[in-house]
This record gives structure tokens, sequence and C-alpha cells, in this order.
């Protein structure tokens, strides 16, 4: 296109700007004779406009006071194919885009020109124009401003009711095409980022807020997608099925990024209507079959390790106060609950009490939930009050107490996410402790009780045992430290071994708790880690039978890097995925899928030998041992 700048400067004279206008002005009708030529002239408009507006202001006031852009519209409208859409919509992008000066920007926008070009009749059904459209709509999005935005809506009185471009641009907001999607996102960006209540008052209002939750509807799909991906009977652990995993989930973490962008706006009006979608749609019908509510049978059928996976990734990549404080406040509400229960039994009243959760669960008064009703077969909307009475009445009827006070084996009820906590599946159990973890470290988080996980907030650990305890007036709720650390350490000892990543990963949680709690492991702790070394120990032992022993020094040495880099990850953000990956290895593990190789045997064995040994020397090195 831009051949015609190494061409005479003739071409670019105010003459020749106004004889091609008179050319396309006497344009009646566009069809398959006259496009090319029609194209030809639009585009040599478009040329002599941008350089006007960088070198000569007289062709763009010939531009303006010749009304141009009207011509543009006019051939719009006399065109009897839609072949000439595709290529005025490309140079009027073009030119939009390389407009600088204020004065032409505020002119294209101005006398409707735009939305008559927004609001023309497309076939969108073959071809690119689609992709055009949505670039034009973009190129106009970036050029707006508080002072433009006015030009593009509809006003009666001091409301917003009509607001073309936008209304027009959601249409595309789930097309198939991901650079059309992206450009979407990137137009509703920058209208958001302008400062106009008007404005935020139409988008966050419906019609028009129903794109936030069609957002979070297609958002809860994909999760449901994912869930079917993890849980497939079917080719478990095949190379496709795993690409097909983490192509599902970037684009999963692709949507929550798009959901924090919207909130870093920091419009109360806007973040108040995408956070209560989130909560509302997808965050609290995820956490319901965490928190094991018996009227919630059938209601989000998705799977516990791939809800620890996108709630956990949610409150990472997304965050922000509300959300984080209200998936604590229903996660920990039975704890909250028996803690706030014990201190009215001994004080008559919650004075002091460290386990209100009202505090937490304050914005999440007025939300509904969406569940499926089987009878209707369709949805119902659920209050969250009437989810928190019934789990007062599950947390009035357990104990949180079991034993004496001083007892290693004292833990609370084990209901809601605990139960998961120390789950049989350790994929499970580990996503469980990530999303604490998650919670617990997290600086937005308020009236969290840190020491649950023996964990200090301010600090990010504890420096002498006694803290990890929370004290009631006399009664001690202990802590959930020492079962987690017996519990990984189960894990590293059971029989037969855990995957190698499952090992990795378990000495990860390992050496980082050990860290926050600053203590030593205890006798029956060290025991249980000896067993797990020495199961490791004995498996690689036999492999010195096996076919492939003169292999044995080669792999050590190239596995060891891996091994070393896994266990380094401390240092690092981890990445919720590892709870998928390994509730897929451990599918695999059951279906007896690896053992059946004597190879894939070997290297497994090396591996497990190389993790324990290299969580050992960091254990070392830390103090942990003495």
């Amino acid at each position: 296109m831009w051949r015609s700048l190494w061409r005479s400067i003739d071409r670019f004279s105010l003459q020749h700007f106004k004889s091609v206008i008179t050319e396309l002005r006497q344009i009646k009708v566009v069809n398959a004779q006259n496009r090319d030529t029609v194209v030809d002239l639009l585009q040599t408009i478009v040329e002599i406009v941008t350089y006007g507006d960088r070198k000569d202001p007289l062709i763009f006031e010939c531009f303006m006071e010749y009304q141009v852009l009207a011509e543009f519209v006019r051939v719009l409208k006399i065109s009897t194919s839609s072949t000439i859409e595709a290529p005025l919509l490309q140079y009027l992008s073009i030119m939009i885009q390389n407009m600088d000066s204020e004065h032409a920007i505020y002119y294209c926008l101005s006398n409707d020109y735009v939305n008559n070009i927004v609001a023309h009749p497309y076939n969108f059904d073959a071809g690119d124009l689609a992709l055009y459209y949505v670039s034009f709509l973009r190129a106009v999005s970036s050029k707006i401003s508080r002072d433009t935005l006015c030009l593009l809506v509809k006003v009666h009185g001091d409301v917003v009711v009509s607001f073309p471009m936008y209304t027009e641009a959601l249409k595309f907001a789930q097309h198939e095409e991901k650079m059309i999607q992206t450009a979407i996102r990137a137009l509703t960006l920058n209208i958001y980022n302008i400062c106009d209540n008007n404005v935020y008052q139409f988008i966050t209002t419906p019609p028009a807020s129903i794109y936030f939750s069609d957002l979070v509807s297609s958002l809860r799909k994909q999760c449901l997608q994912l869930d079917a991906l993890v849980n497939s009977s079917e080719d478990k652990c095949t190379h496709q099925r795993n690409k097909d995993i983490f192509l599902k989930t970037d684009k999963i973490v692709d949507d929550l990024f798009y959901f924090k962008d919207m909130l870093s706006v920091g419009e109360s009006r806007l973040s108040r209507v995408v956070t209560q979608n989130l909560l509302s749609l997808l965050i609290l019908p995820l956490l319901l079959p965490l928190l094991k509510l018996g009227e919630n049978k059938g209601s989000y059928n998705i799977s516990a390790v791939t809800s620890l996976y996108i709630v956990s990734r949610l409150l990472q990549v997304v965050g922000g106060k509300h959300l984080i404080n209200g998936v604590a406040g229903l996660l920990l509400y039975h704890y909250m609950a028996l803690c706030q229960r014990d201190a009215i039994a001994t004080n008559g009243d919650i004075a002091g009490s460290i386990g209100d959760a009202s505090p937490l669960l304050h914005s999440l008064n007025d939300i509904n939930i969406k569940v499926s009703d089987h009878e209707a077969e369709g949805e119902k909307e659920i209050n969250i009050n009437y989810l928190l009475q019934h789990l007062n009445v599950q947390t009035s009827s357990n104990s949180h107490f079991d034993g004496s006070p001083k007892d290693d084996n004292v833990y609370i009820e084990r209901f809601g996410i605990f139960a998961y906590l120390f789950s049989d599946n350790h994929s499970i159990s580990l996503a469980s402790l990530f999303l604490l973890l998650t919670l617990a470290e997290n600086k937005d988080l308020e009236h969290f009780p840190a020491s649950l996980l023996g964990m200090s907030q301010s600090q990010g650990l504890m420096n002498n045992c006694e803290s990890a305890f929370l004290k009631v007036d006399g009664s001690i709720l202990v802590g959930l430290m020492p079962q987690i650390l017996k519990t990984l350490l189960k894990v590293l000892a059971c029989q037969p071994p855990v995957s190698p990543p499952m090992q990795w990963h378990t000495g990860w949680f390992l050496r980082k708790l050990l860290q926050c709690q600053g203590n030593k492991l205890t006798d029956d702790n060290i025991h249980l880690f000896n067993t797990s070394y020495e199961q490791s120990r004995e498996c690689l032992q036999k492999e010195l039978d096996g076919c492939w022993f003169d292999h044995i020094p080669d792999t050590i040495g190239h596995e060891w890097g891996s091994c070393k880099k896994a266990l380094e990850l401390q240092f690092h953000v981890k990445d919720p995925l590892f709870t998928l990956e390994l509730e897929i290895c451990q599918q695999a593990i059951d279906g007896n899928f690896n053992s059946c190789f004597a190879w894939e045997r070997m290297v497994d064995a090396v591996k497990d030998q190389e993790s324990l040994a290299g969580l050992l020397s960091r254990m070392l090195e830390s103090g942990i041992f003495t």
C-alpha cells in the first residue's frame, strides 16, 4: 500500500487530493466492474490524509470541508456486494491508527461517522470481514479519550442509552478466532480505563452487563471441559491428552488475567459486577463440593482436584480483597465457627472470639449462587445465607476435639477442606495444602487464623512451636502443622512408592513448612523419612540386577540436574498446575501403565533415590536434622 510514498510528491498535493475526492463522489454504485477502481480511490485518500495529518494541515482541512468520511459511509451503502467492505474497513483502520493530532481524531469521531460505519448491516458469514471489522473497532477504541468518548454514545438526559461500538463489539466476544477475541478484550479495556461515570453506569447494568456473566459462564464451561480431560478413562497419560490439558489450562489462565485486568482498572462499579459474577457463577459453585453440602449433589459436577486447582489459580492470578476473603471465609467456616462456639461457651459472648467468620463473609451476604436443579431440569439460585445456615447446622453436629489437648492425635474434625487435606488421594491432599498456603500468604486476607497452619502472615514463619496453638480462655485448639508434616512424610514413605514428581512436590511442601515452622523433625517423623529413604535405596539396588544396570551411572548423572531443579523451586511462586499433573501421573501408576517397562522402572528408581537424597542434603544444610 505504501508504494505510493516512493512516487512523486505531486501525489500528495492538495490539488490531486481534491481530484480523487471528486472522482469518488461521481461513483453512484459499487459493483464488480468498478470495485477495483473504488478500492484504489479509497487507498489513495487514506494515504494522502495520513500524510496531510503530519505534513500539510491544508489537506486535512480539505478532508473535513469535503466531508470525506461521509463519502466512505455512502460507499458502504451503495455497494451491491460485500466485496468493498473489507478493504474500506482496513483503510479506515490504518488512517485512524496513524492519526496523531487531537483535532483530527476529534473530527473523525464526530458527526456519527463511526457509529454509521459500525451499525452498517455487514455479512460476516464468509471471508475475513469479521477480522477487519473488529480491527476497525479496536483502532477507534485506541484513540478515544474522556473528551471524545461522548461522541460515540447516545445520551438521554444524563443517561447513556446506546453505545454502538461497545455493544456491537461484544457480539464477537466468544468468537472462535483467537485474534478477534484478543481484539475485543483490548477494546473493552480501552473503554474501561476511561473514567466516565455515565459509561460505567451503562456497562454495569443490563443488558450490557450480561457480558460479564457470559464471560464467567464461558470460563465455567472450560473448567468442566478441563475436568473431563483430567478424569478421562481413555488414553491415560498419552502425549495428546496431556497436551490438550495444558492448552485448556493456558486458555483458562488467559481468561483469568483478563478478569484481573478489569479489576485493576480500579472502578468500584466495574469491580463489583466482575467480582459478584465470579463468586456466584464460578468460585462459590466450585467450593460447594469442597464443603460437602448435601444440597449440592450434582449441582457442579467437577472433581475435587480440578476444583482445587482452579480456585488456587484464580486466587493467584485474579486476587482481590473480596475474592480472597470470600474464599477463605467459606473454606474455613467450620474451623472459625467452632472457635467462635467455644468462645461463646466459655465467655458467654463472642467478645475476643478469634473465629468469627462474619468479617470474611460480609461481602457475600447478597450473592446468589446458581446451581443445577435436576427436578426442574435447569438452574436455580441459592442465597449464600441459606448455605451458611446449613454450614452452621453441620458444624454444630460435629465436635472439634478428640482426646486430650496435648495429645499429638488431637485434630479438628475432618470435614470440608480438612477432609481433603488428609485425603488418601495424595494429589488432592497436596492440592488442598497448596490452596491453604495460597490463602495464608496473601496480603489481602483479613481476620485469618494464620496459626492454623503454624504460619505468620506478617513474618512468614513462626519462631516457636507454642505459636502453632490457638488459645481460647484455657482451651487449646491444636494447629494442623504436626498432622500436615506427618501426612507429607507418610506420602514419601508409602508402599508402593509414589512417582518421582509426587516425591518432588511433597518434598517442596515439606521443606517449605519446616522452614515456616522453624522446628526440628520429631523422632517419629525422622523414622518416616528414613523409611522412605531405605525403600528408595532398596528399589535402586534391585535394578543392579536388571537388564539396564549398566546405564544406571549415566542415568544418575542425567537425572540429578532435573532433581536439583525441582527442589530449587521452593524460592519461586509455585504453579498449581502440578496438582493436575500429579493426578494424571497417579492415574497412570494406578493403571500399572509405567511399571511394565523395565527402562522406565529403572529411571524411576534413580529419580526416587536422588529426590530423597537431595531433600535430605537440603534439610541438613538448613539445620532441620541435627
